[in-house]
């Protein structure tokens, strides 16, 4: 990775634009709450809840053994990307592979036994990182994430999607599809002696609790009027780590992302009642995560998770008023 200078001028925004972009003389308030000295080894009481402001590979060196239940990683893509100066650049197909099995190397310490691992991926590097992971752990599934934005091409396919490589450490690992379930409408209803199978009868619809697959097209990308957005050029989505956190991790356990980005990772395990650290170098991104951490303090909300369940786009809104008489599922968002 290589450092410039930070070209990304700031812009007049519009009084509906919610994203969170400050510098860091503007963030210097939350200075204080990153863990930046990891001169020395760092105990589990010290990174718990914490964000931490350094390179990977020399904080990792400092961490606790055995210490993560739910691993997340988004690594740089292998694309030539600027964030907020300091730029990756893209690199063969061998270099790459052996960055992706550098950091898995010495990322296996501090995983527990029975930890899950999700690992964030572009159609392109999809193809090496899911061959890295087979070296090491147990590969489950490929999650395919259809996030819609990307720019067209005259000579090829819009690219639209991107790639969730799920696995665990051993075949002991925690999964709980039930906290996973999609709230779908249905469009043919069936039902057996006249009463709903499966499904629920609302004056909006009618609806069904369904099995997730490994292809998701119900979460969007962040956007300029959500609260969690920030000017980060590769955010993910509450919703979509809601999902991961929920599905693999219990309240409690700990959850640990090594690239950290604007802290989405984090912001999402602490309205969800887990524990968490992440490693980021960008100090600005470490500022941003702060703030969003400190703004969920008083608001546990996340955009598309309502009731105990994820629902599809567009349909949350109009059954808000329904979902908690109805369905009687507890809202986990809200621990």
């Amino acid at each position: 990775m290589r450092v410039g200078k930070n070209i990304l001028a700031k812009k007049e925004k519009s009084s509906k634009n919610k994203t969170i972009d400050f510098n860091i003389d503007e963030g210097k308030r939350y200075s204080e709450r990153i863990i930046k000295d990891y001169t020395k080894k760092l105990s589990i009481k010290d990174i718990t809840d914490k964000t931490i402001n350094g390179d990977f590979s020399n904080v990792i060196k400092v961490l606790p053994n055995k210490f993560v239940d739910l691993l997340i990683v988004d690594p740089p893509y292998n694309l030539t990307k600027n964030y907020h100066g300091k730029i990756f650049d893209k690199q063969n197909k061998d270099f790459y592979y052996e960055y992706t099995k550098d950091w898995i190397k010495k990322i296996i310490p501090i995983l527990k036994d029975n930890a899950s691992i999700y690992v964030c991926c572009d159609w392109e590097s999809s193809l090496i990182i899911g061959n890295v992971m087979k070296e090491f752990f147990h590969v489950h599934n490929r999650i395919t994430w259809q996030r819609e934005k990307g720019r067209g091409a005259k000579n090829n396919w819009k690219n639209g999607m991107e790639d969730i490589w799920f696995a665990s450490v051993s075949k002991t690992f925690y999964f709980d599809v039930e906290k996973v379930k999609v709230r779908k409408k249905v469009i043919a209803p069936y039902r057996v002696d006249g009463i709903p199978k499966d499904w629920v009868e609302t004056e909006k619809g009618n609806f069904r609790n369904s099995y997730p697959s490994n292809f998701w097209d119900d979460i969007s990308i962040p956007y300029w009027s959500m609260p969690e957005n920030t000017a980060h050029p590769t955010q993910k989505p509450e919703k979509l780590l809601a999902k991961l956190i929920l599905a693999s991790s219990k309240p409690g356990d700990f959850v640990f992302d090594p690239f950290l980005g604007s802290g989405s990772t984090l912001v999402t395990a602490k309205k969800l009642g887990r524990h968490f650290c992440g490693i980021e170098i960008n100090e600005q991104y470490c500022l941003w995560t702060e703030h969003r951490l400190y703004l969920a303090d008083n608001n546990k909300e996340i955009q598309g998770y309502k009731g105990g369940v994820f629902w599809e786009r567009n349909t949350l809104a109009e059954q808000n008023k329904y979902e908690k008489n109805l369905f009687n599922f507890d809202d986990e968002s809200e621990e």
